[in-house]
């Protein structure tokens, strides 16, 4: 009973829907925030900074979803341009991949900024160097929270980022699994429809689009991979490049950023359940990604090894353009040229973690992911 009393100051589903109520389009975020509540409030004792990040984390894409409803409610939208899905486990080089897709300008990526504060729409240049500018100060803030955050994942205003953070205006994120401990949110996300979902991620787009369609939307999320029959609900043309990389190598790097994420918010966390849970959740997405995928067909999505990728990534890059029937054009071939060039230039911060930290070595790893590890030669 105390520690329910406890949880209870903590974080509360009727404070967080203050003024929201009726707002929000389908209440299809109801059951999701309730269990994501309870769950946050049952396993977890957050720090101040904890405490103020998660408040402001979920009104902000609870507000955001406000705006974005009121926006369709008096609009008339086109469907959007057909998008480009990056999929892979989380650490598996879909980040690299994006990158250098993203430099073609027949692709548009949402930038951080644009996910995190688009609504109410910009219209000048000025609003937007203030949404900028807020934001690169949100994530200077975090970057001085999570000082590792910079060798794990680099993120800026104005780059192009993956779209995990539109998944949280309906509440069902991954998202929440790296900032605390939530099992019973995670065994929700795994067996709910996520149909709502990407609904939602399809107004986002429609939203972007009043200010230009593009060519293709390019998009990443490492938790698309277990959604696809979702995606093709509201994307029928979407295409996939699925990017394979041996679990061993990016299942620690998961669980290191869950780690350092987690202990910027919480007073004590636990590496072996974040062990426990990076295996559960992500295999449980895998696993459900190799099932889907086989109903598709050979020009809707392209599989790249990893491990082949980066010794060569433009002859890679090209050879995916020429199986969904893209034009490489020289223009961006030179872009991908120097980017890779510069890239070899620049210090990186390391990023070291061990796997028996979490509780995990190679033959977890290799009996969890046997079946995907055995299809793709790993």
């Amino acid at each position: 009973m105390g520690v329910i009393n406890i949880v209870r100051k903590q974080f509360d589903v009727n404070s967080m829907l203050k003024g929201l109520h009726g707002k929000l389009g389908d209440e299809d975020y109801i059951e999701p925030l309730e269990i994501l509540i309870n769950s946050l409030n049952k396993h977890n004792k957050f720090n101040r900074f904890g405490k103020i990040a998660f408040n402001h984390q979920l009104k902000n894409r609870l507000k955001m979803r406000k705006m974005l409803n009121e926006l369709h409610l008096n609009n008339n939208f086109d469907e959007p341009a057909d998008p480009i899905f990056v999929i892979g486990l989380p650490r598996s080089g879909t980040s690299l991949l994006f990158n250098l897709l993203s430099l073609d300008i027949a692709h548009r990526s949402p930038m951080y900024w644009e996910i995190m504060h688009l609504m109410p729409l910009t219209k000048t240049k000025a609003a937007r160097q203030r949404r900028e500018f807020k934001t690169n100060t949100e994530l200077k803030l975090a970057k001085t929270i999570i000082p590792k955050l910079r060798a794990i994942h680099t993120i800026r205003a104005t780059t192009p980022e993956e779209c995990q953070q539109i998944a949280t205006m309906n509440i069902r994120s991954f998202v929440y699994m790296c900032m605390a401990d939530v099992p019973e949110y995670i065994e929700y996300l795994k067996n709910t429809s996520f149909d709502s979902v990407f609904k939602w991620h399809k107004k986002f787009y429609q939203a972007l689009e009043l200010n230009g369609k593009p060519s293709r939307w390019l998009l990443k999320d490492p938790s698309h991979i277990g959604h696809m029959p979702q995606i093709l609900k509201e994307y029928p043309n979407a295409k996939f490049i699925h990017i394979h990389r041996d679990p061993i190598e990016s299942v620690g790097s998961f669980c290191s950023l869950t780690k350092n994420v987690r202990l910027a918010f919480s007073k004590k966390i636990s590496t072996h359940g974040i062990g426990e849970t990076v295996i559960d959740f992500w295999n449980h997405n895998l696993e459900k990604g190799m099932s889907d995928r086989k109903s598709l067909s050979n020009n809707q999505i392209v599989d790249i090894q990893y491990s082949e990728f980066i010794k060569n990534p433009l002859d890679h890059i090209k050879n995916t353009y020429m199986q969904l029937n893209f034009d490489m054009t020289i223009a961006t071939e030179n872009k991908i040229q120097n980017y890779l060039i510069k890239d070899k230039q620049i210090s990186k911060p390391s990023h070291n973690y061990s796997l028996d930290e979490y509780g995990l070595n190679e033959k977890i790893i290799k009996s969890e992911f046997r079946d995907y590890m055995l299809n793709y030669d790993f």
